[in-house]
């Protein structure tokens, strides 16, 4: 194989001069001659109308003299009506059109299962590659193939699609089909390479559907190139990522001490690395010069591009429109914005799109006559947000595009942690299979280590040994009991064992109800909501999940005192910080901030006190006025309180002495600073017994000093700890 020099080429105009439109092209005809030009897209999930302009890119390049292959890194069938309807149908049709030469399948290509891949492959223009995806033990598809050029050039493209499909897709619909892993998959494209080299090819491309996401470390792309030797290009997908994500990707890598990664060129092992987003937000261009053999990647944003190709832009409108007129019609509203992004969102934490969804499974099951005790969905099954407004059928058809069905599972409270420990194995870290819920109430500690055992049968995902990072309060508005029988509502995908829910395929009673999900979500919004998503109904997620041990705060340092203590007060709700990425943990605390702080460690005891005590200095509207008449019943304060007055040490402990009842048989202090008949004295006693402070020194307790942010959630964490 011909050792290629890399240059990667990310300036702005370098992208731009690449992404010529058609008329430029023709005024500067031929200054391409001799050289080869790859124009690359990956995980377009529907957006069907940057077809026009992929096709109009490619003619664009070759009226410049380039010889081009348009290349596809896999999901392009599933994503939104315009494709998903007609099962890809339309997809293939469109890239047909636009001149697709060769692409490699994403896992959501099988959500329709294996027979009608093969029959769109049957209908395909291009070819399908990908080596590791086995039916019966044998290649599914084609494993790689050659293009020739002009010039006699040999560019070898082989494809790979990744195993984590075994999971992601609904298992009953690609019985027979599997897919190498790990060292399996890195074997199978070294395999690939070799054959591609002895038959003299120049050039070495992989189509991945591989991703870079932690959550596929092991069979990631980064993972296959350090281990593979001879590919000249990786086009990648699944994980979404630009070039930018990769850079950083690749940065994580050499910092960590990963082998042959160059960041600045975006290589590894010698490979250049490269990948579009998604959506067609960009289409990938990779020059290989005719006389030297450097290759150039960039992407140039599809926003830039203004030449489309008439006949795809035209079949893609009516394709559009033939949607719009079933899915178009408006059937309800909502008052809120229903949050269906991945990360942060519904592969991380709770939405109040996934407790509208469940909400939904459990009013369908019961209207079916079937009681159920909750319901979970996996969060990569929603995929997307609806904004507030009209809500349309086509709206709840892109957020849940896979066909799935309502199902029921019975199972143990032992089974159901399993899966939900399985779930969260990697939170915070996204994953697919991330459980949105209703009728359960549980709890993920992070801080906790996954306790990895056995690997699930035909899955990519490990099963846990023991439970260490969940715990589940409630299922069904009762204590969880691990022996009881709970009745599940989900969806097939998970009843089958799909994403990490095998404990769910093994249940003892599994059954589909045969309802369409997305039918069962419009009926309730219709049927049970009035037609209205209210913001008093679904305007934040429910609190049905917990998450510890996750710092949202940038200025709260991981190695400072006071970092266990914020995250504690967090997720006590006695606050929320400054902004969502803000503590202030140095910032001086002001009286009002402990009353409010002790007042919700106390649970928000309403006051009786009907009258503003303190008169013009506290404005009844105030964050802090509840808290503030409820230390005025205690003694804490009188009318004289004054809400922006610096907290002094005394002045803390003296507020969560009376907090706990005033206590007196503590044993005096030896601090020299602290005088037996101070009026803090007592507090200042009760405070060192509770292992609340230590004082400033072994001597010294400092009263009069001011206290920070930092130190009061550290006081009260230590107090709470104590009692």
């Amino acid at each position: 194989m011909r050792r290629k020099v890399l240059s990667l080429l990310m300036a702005v105009v370098m992208t731009f001069s690449l992404a010529v439109t058609a008329s430029a092209a023709e005024e500067t005809a031929q200054d391409l001659d001799g050289d080869i030009v790859i124009l690359h897209t990956n995980d377009v999930h529907g957006a069907i109308a940057g077809y026009a302009k992929v096709a109009a890119l490619k003619d664009a390049y070759e009226a410049r003299g380039a010889y081009v292959l348009l290349m596809d890194a896999g999901d392009f069938i599933q994503g939104d009506p315009t494709v998903s309807t007609s099962e890809g149908a339309t997809a293939v049709e469109l890239m047909n059109l636009a001149g697709y030469d060769v692409v490699s399948l994403g896992n959501h290509e099988f959500d329709y299962g294996y027979q009608n891949l093969k029959d769109l492959e049957a209908d395909a223009d291009f070819a399908i590659l990908d080596a590791n995806v086995l039916y019966n033990g044998s290649v599914a598809f084609e494993d790689n193939m050659v293009f020739t050029t002009p010039a006699g050039t040999k560019i070898g493209v082989f494809g790979l699609d990744t195993p984590e499909t075994a999971t992601k897709a609904h298992p009953a619909k690609i019985q027979g089909v599997t897919f190498l892993a790990g060292e399996d998959l890195y074997d199978c494209a070294q395999e690939q390479v070799d054959a591609l080299t002895a038959e003299g090819c120049n050039y070495v491309i992989c189509l991945g559907h591989l991703g870079i996401d932690d959550e596929s470390v092991g069979n990631r792309s980064i993972d296959l190139l350090e281990n593979v030797d001879g590919i000249d290009l990786f086009i990648d997908g699944h994980s979404h990522s630009t070039r930018a994500d990769i850079t950083a990707a690749l940065t994580a890598a050499s910092q960590a001490g990963d082998a042959d990664i160059s960041v600045d060129s975006s290589m590894v092992n010698g490979t250049v690395l490269t990948s579009t987003g998604t959506k067609l937000e960009s289409v990938g261009v990779v020059t290989i010069d005719g006389e030297n053999g450097s290759i150039d990647a960039a992407t140039v944003s599809t926003a830039d591009l203004t030449a489309e190709d008439a006949d795809v832009a035209a079949r893609a409108a009516a394709i559009q429109k033939e949607i719009d007129d079933e899915y178009g019609t408006v059937f309800a509203k909502t008052e809120v914005a229903l949050n269906g992004e991945r990360e942060p969102g519904n592969r991380t934490e709770e939405t109040n799109l996934g407790d509208l969804i469940t909400d939904a499974l459990v009013w369908g099951a019961e209207r079916e006559g079937t009681e159920v005790d909750a319901a979970v969905t996996n969060g990569g099954g929603i995929r997307a947000s609806i904004a507030a407004g009209d809500i349309t059928k086509k709206d709840i058809n892109t957020v849940l595009p896979f066909g799935n069905t309502l199902s029921i599972v019975e199972v143990t409270g032992a089974e159901l942690l399993e899966a939900l420990e399985a779930s969260t194995y990697c939170t915070p870290t996204s994953i697919g299979g991330f459980p949105q819920v209703s009728g359960i109430e549980f709890t993920v500690d992070t801080t906790k280590a996954y306790d990895q055992g056995d690997l699930y049968p035909g899955s990519t995902y490990y099963g846990p040994k023991s439970i260490q990072r969940v715990t589940i309060q409630t299922v069904g508005g009762e204590p969880f009991d691990e022996d009881a029988t709970y009745t599940i509502a989900t969806n097939d995908f998970m009843a089958a064992g799909g994403d990490t829910y095998y404990a769910f395929a093994a249940a003892s009673v599994n059954y589909d109800l045969g309802l369409s999900m997305d039918e069962v979500v419009m009926d309730y919004i219709t049927d049970q909501l009035n037609g209205t998503v209210t913001e008093e109904a679904y305007g934040a997620p429910a609190g049905r999940i917990t998450i510890r041990g996750i710092n949202p705060f940038t200025d709260v340092a991981a190695t400072a005192y006071y970092y266990e203590p914020v995250l504690w007060a967090v997720e006590e709700g006695i606050t929320t910080g400054r902004s969502a990425t803000t503590f202030a943990p140095n910032d001086t605390c002001t009286e009002a901030n402990i009353l409010t702080f002790l007042w919700r460690a106390n649970g928000e005891p309403a006051a009786e006190t009907a009258e503003n005590p303190f008169g013009a200095a506290v404005n009844t509207g105030s964050y802090y006025y509840n808290a503030a008449l409820w230390a005025y019943e205690q003694g804490m304060i009188d009318e004289t309180f004054d809400p922006n007055t610096a907290c002094t040490r005394a002045q803390a402990v003296y507020f969560m002495w009376v907090a706990a009842g005033s206590p007196d048989d503590a044993a005096a202090s030896s601090f020299t600073d602290v005088a037996a008949d101070a009026s803090y004295a007592d507090a200042v006693n009760w405070a060192v017994a509770q292992g609340v402070t230590t004082g400033r020194t072994a001597s010294t307790f400092a009263p009069d000093d001011t206290c920070t942010r930092g130190n009061i959630v550290t006081f009260l964490h230590r107090g709470a700890n104590a009692a």
